[in-house]
């Protein structure tokens, strides 16, 4: 039975192409200008989308060669090529997102089914099959394609990848102290979702479509409302990422 993350895959084409897009038509001085990251440009986030782009490359190739290769060589090379990048001239960026993404793509279509199932390395150090490496990117490309405040928003990512997203953030912030108790109800979708560690107290319930719930546990602007139950203001969460 073949392990390729195909939905994965397809989610991931799609944000690629949402984030080239939204990067397509950008001016030098469109560049420079800040994303919803606090002190990164949006230079700084196409030159991060590039980087991890050839980083998750390194995953693949771990996976399909069983040597193991990390994504990046220490978090102070990264933030190092983080800053050289956003600093190129606006065409040499974009040609350089443009090359990784494809560099990346090919790398997925050629991954052979078995190695799918292989064992990797985060740069966070968790331990995950070669099939993560595929929600790695959408997750990456997606959320980030928001960042640039350009037009993406929320309600153009897919409901498929804002219920992930819901499903990851839960499980970072499951066992955190300085997460509020926190219960996302979807009005869209038949899901709930428990954020923080439990408690005597019962969790605030907070209710609104998928899309308004995932900007808000990822910590990004609401494309809308959400409701808490009591009629109180919706608790802040912790950063994200």
């Amino acid at each position: 039975m073949s392990e390729r993350p195909a939905v994965l895959l397809e989610q991931a084409a799609k944000g690629t192409a949402a984030f080239e897009a939204a990067v397509h038509w950008l001016t030098g001085p469109g560049f420079t200008r800040s994303s919803y990251l606090p002190g990164w440009s949006r230079a700084h986030l196409v030159a991060h989308v590039a980087l991890n782009a050839d980083a998750l490359v390194n995953l693949l190739t771990w996976a399909r060669t069983g040597v193991e290769t990390p994504m990046y060589a220490s978090g102070d090379q990264r933030a190092r090529e983080i800053e050289e990048g956003a600093r190129r001239p606006a065409a040499e960026l974009r040609a350089a997102l443009l090359a990784a993404d494809g560099r990346l793509a090919a790398e997925l279509a050629a991954l052979p089914d078995e190695c799918w199932a292989a064992t990797v390395r985060t740069a966070r150090g968790r331990e995950v099959p070669a099939s993560q490496v595929a929600w790695m990117r959408v997750r990456e490309v997606w959320v980030h394609a928001v960042d640039l405040d350009i037009d993406t928003t929320f309600d153009d990512v897919p409901h498929g990848v804002c219920d992930a997203l819901l499903d990851d953030v839960t499980a970072s912030f499951r066992a955190r102290t300085d997460c509020p108790h926190v219960e996302l109800r979807a009005e869209d979708a038949d899901r709930t979702w428990l954020l923080g560690a439990p408690g005597g107290a019962e969790p605030v319930v907070v209710s609104g479509d998928l899309t308004r719930l995932a900007a808000y546990a990822t910590g990004r602007p609401l494309p809308g409302p959400l409701h808490p139950a009591d009629g109180g203001s919706v608790p802040q969460l912790p950063a994200w990422l």
